[in-house]
């Protein structure tokens, strides 16, 4: 027998409330801090550069705004590092807590800043700080949003009810595009340039607020009483976790580096090109994007369900080979300049996009044991996180006004896609093997 196979499976809870109660605090707060992190992306791909960052050259200002979005990024690996050593030591209640209140913190302050034209330098310094800030959060928001929603699932449904805070990220996107829709219909470019981008940051607070009653109210798992109860408790979970997990580690950051990165170029940059590049007005690509989160959302609730009948690594690879497919036809198919081509090319990247997210949750969680999973867990993703979302808009941008053309674009979809379908077919899942064994047996 081997390693693999005596890991001991993740305990949960028998109460159904409590699982579903689980669930629902990890979407509704991991949607809320999505949506903080995408109204930032929204607006940089909008107003923001030239607001906090003036030039000569509009893509020069928009690669400055695209550069902040990456600094977010940059600070995630940061966050997940730090709450992932205390949701491992004091618990994952207490960091969700913590990283709900540092985004909403940075987000509202982001709303309320002056410009550039108002303080001069220390606008763009400020904006850089606080978007740090936010990565900070975010980075340690998935771990602990994670594991809440699957150390307290019920046996076999760890997929499924893992699913819950990979729901919160088109939540966060769809909530966010929306706010911005209803700003674009109602205000014009003067005013919405002036003070109505500041809207949803400011809106924020109230969904904080929100979100921090129901984390309040929620427990801590099975998993994590048990490892407190037996004291196996790591000193320091990050270095165990490097040092006898590091492989892991890279793959899982590698299975979401395409998942990562062709979301936030879907989710961000498409936003400029559509405007820049094929001539449309905001409101219609904000509309394509919103139409698609749906199905987004779809991908991620069929996938996690199938992932427990026929296991996480089985449904990843199919879903990664169609993601191969569908990032090498997703910008031939944008510009053909035809909505309704354009819409299905949106809602195809996006449910597909949505397959590959749906057993992320319970495979990261599955591959670490209990003492040191949100460390291990969090690593690894905020290691795909950085690599592929954090770099994927500014790049697109770059590769287009060095190319002139979106091809370029298509060739580095098609290779971040290509990364994650080469480390899912390298990493082993403990519950695909598991499934085998049993059906052996």
């Amino acid at each position: 027998m081997t390693t693999l196979d005596r890991r001991p499976r993740v305990a949960s809870t028998k109460d159904p409330r409590v699982a579903r109660k689980a669930a629902l605090g990890s979407f509704v707060g991991t949607a809320i801090e999505w949506y903080d992190f995408f109204i930032y992306g929204t607006a940089a791909a909008l107003v923001l550069g030239p607001l906090f960052f003036p030039s000569n050259s509009d893509v020069a200002s928009t690669l400055a705004a695209f550069a902040t979005l990456a600094v977010g990024f940059i600070a995630r690996p940061i966050g997940g590092i730090v709450m992932g050593h205390f949701g491992d030591k004091i618990g994952r209640k207490s960091m969700l807590v913590v990283s709900l209140l540092l985004m909403g913190f940075a987000t509202v302050a982001i709303g309320l800043l002056p410009s550039y034209a108002t303080i001069g330098v220390a606008a763009p310094i400020l904006l850089v700080t606080l978007r740090f800030i936010q990565g900070l959060g975010v980075g340690g928001e998935w771990g602990g949003a994670v594991l809440v929603a699957t150390e307290n699932a019920p046996e076999g449904k760890r997929g499924l009810y893992g699913a819950a805070p990979q729901l919160g990220v088109p939540a966060g996107v769809l909530a966010a595009n929306l706010v911005f829709l209803v700003l674009a219909f109602t205000l014009d470019d003067a005013a919405f340039g002036s003070w109505g981008w500041r809207v949803p940051f400011l809106f924020s607070a109230v969904l904080v607020a929100v979100a921090m009653w129901i984390r309040l109210s929620l427990e801590e798992s099975p998993d994590f009483k048990a490892v407190k109860n037996s004291d196996r408790e790591a000193r320091l979970p990050l270095a165990e976790v490097l040092s006898n997990h590091w492989r892991t580690v890279l793959l899982a950051g590698g299975t979401f580096i395409a998942t990562n990165g062709i979301a936030y170029a879907y989710m961000v940059y498409i936003l400029r090109y559509g405007d820049a590049v094929l001539g449309f007005h905001r409101t219609t690509m904000l509309f394509l994007l919103i139409a698609s989160c749906p199905f987004w959302m779809a991908g991620m609730a069929f996938s996690a369900h199938k992932s427990d009948q026929y296991g996480r690594r089985f449904v990843y690879i199919r879903a990664s080979i169609a993601l191969v497919v569908i990032a090498g036809l997703f910008f031939p198919l944008i510009n053909t300049g035809s909505v309704p081509v354009m819409a299905f090319a949106m809602i195809a990247m996006g449910f597909i996009l949505g397959c590959c997210a749906g057993p992320q949750s319970a495979l990261f969680s599955e591959l670490f044991p209990a003492h040191i999973r949100y460390s291990g867990a969090s690593l690894g993703y905020q290691v795909g996180a950085i690599l592929g979302g954090g770099l994927a808009p500014i790049t697109a941008t770059w590769l287009y006004a060095q190319f002139n053309t979106s091809a370029a674009i298509s060739v580095y979809f098609v290779f971040l896609a290509a990364v994650s379908l080469t480390s899912i077919l390298l990493l082993r899942s403990p519950h695909d093997a598991r499934l085998s064994a049993e059906k052996e047996a």
